[in-house]
């Protein structure tokens, strides 16, 4: 059976040279040798965008179950891993991940290649004008001694542009450097090891790497950036670098469940959303309320107003053992004895066991250079609201054109990481 599947990612959000963020994130699953023995023009990358949101909100959900503290992942990450799964995966096995990464309704019994052309046309989206620094690649590390499908290999090279390497798994130390070095490349040198043990049975190890890197539209000014109380809950406080600038930004207000939004653009189409939990609001009731519904209504409702933000610097690495939680979310055969992953490969009793998901991110200020035309309509006359982040707070990082979730996470203590 199919013993470990090994999903790793880590994305990192440095400064750049106006300081603004590297997120490079790594998705490896392997498996390990058993132990014994009809058209639908309604398809679209809006689709796809709002059914990998909606997975990554439930995703969200049942990691923040476990824990009250910082989170932080890549949902496309883990959806294209799982995209090529598919290709791979038949039967029982299949439908249940369908339905966990609630791609169900976008299956097309005469187009079983819908699902990953439209990963395929998503990601050409996100890159489409070449300015936007985000590589996604996908590699598959195969053992010499294993037999893949050709039309899997086939399929994973045209929709994923996937690298096919083969390797010596028996030499454990040599796959682990040439594996390492392969993510180590692909992230600009952010990851720098992504496994440091390795079971001599694996058979086979796919890998997804993305990596986004810009600088904000309005970076910040370091002179301005001051230590300041952070208000965890009633009784922890913390003091933190806070960020500060006053300007006009993109902001909205959600009264029903009592929160509010601010956008924070990079360059090049991609943006930061934080939301923040109103006075006496506990983050916790926000929790259920967050929905790819009430994300595009959020972003829908953006207005632009003069304010004086307050935004503290951080710095999180967040690591999760996923085949713990997606299981939960309905994904249990592809973990188990009765996983059907024949498309992949004739050799039988092939599982997943062991899927890991690492993700970094630094959020800091950014240089001066690109701050001289942001002061537009700011008179000493008028004073602006405030958007002060001194209370936990959640944010989403998307691609605007195609609605697409980057990366979202939740920070309860700026200064753990």
């Amino acid at each position: 059976m199919f013993e470990h599947l090994y999903l790793s990612q880590s994305p990192n959000m440095v400064i750049h040279k106006m300081k603004m963020g590297f997120i490079p994130i790594v998705t490896c699953i392997c498996f390990l040798a058993p132990i014994q023995h009809a058209h639908a023009p309604s398809a679209t990358i809006a689709d796809l965008s709002f059914k990998n949101m909606d997975f990554a909100m439930d995703l969200y959900r049942k990691i923040s179950s476990f824990h009250d503290k910082n989170i932080f992942f890549s949902p496309l990450s883990i959806s294209t891993s799982f995209a090529a799964l598919l290709m791979a995966s038949g039967g029982n096995t299949r439908e249940e991940m369908l339905r966990g990464l609630n791609l169900e309704q976008l299956e097309q019994a005469d187009q079983p290649e819908l699902i990953p052309r439209l990963f395929q046309v998503l990601s050409e989206n996100i890159t489409q004008n070449g300015s936007l620094k985000l590589d996604q690649g996908m590699a598959l590390f195969m053992s010499r001694q294993l037999e893949v499908q050709k039309m899997f290999e086939d399929q994973i090279k045209e929709f994923f542009n996937a690298d096919i390497k083969s390797v010596d798994f028996g030499d454990t130390k040599g796959a682990i450097h040439l594996i390492n070095e392969y993510v180590k490349r692909r992230t600009g040198d952010k990851v720098t090891e992504i496994i440091s043990s390795l079971d001599s049975e694996t058979k086979l190890m796919l890998i997804n790497t993305i990596f986004f890197q810009g600088a904000w539209q309005m970076p910040f000014d370091a002179n301005f950036t001051e230590s300041t109380p952070f208000y965890i809950d009633n009784y922890s406080v913390v003091q933190v670098p806070m960020m500060f600038m006053e300007d006009k930004f993109y902001m909205m207000e959600d009264f029903q469940i009592g929160a509010k939004g601010l956008k924070l653009p990079y360059q090049e189409g991609v943006s930061m959303l934080i939301l923040l939990p109103n006075k006496g609001v506990d983050y916790t009731v926000i929790d259920e309320e967050i929905t790819a519904e009430k994300f595009l209504s959020w972003i829908k409702r953006l207005q632009k107003t003069k304010l004086e933000v307050h935004i503290p610097k951080f710095k999180m690495e967040q690591s999760y053992s996923l085949h713990n939680l997606l299981p939960e979310m309905g994904m249990a055969s592809i973990f188990s004895n009765s996983a059907n992953l024949t498309k992949l490969s004739k050799s039988s009793g092939l599982k997943v066991s062991e899927v890991l998901h690492k993700a970094v991110i630094e959020v800091d200020e950014t240089g001066t250079t690109a701050a001289a035309a942001t002061t537009i309509g700011i008179t000493p006359y008028s004073l602006p609201r405030t958007f002060t982040v001194n209370k936990p707070f959640f944010f989403f990082i998307y691609h605007e054109d195609t609605n697409c979730m980057l990366f979202m996470g939740r920070v309860i203590d700026p200064t753990k990481n």
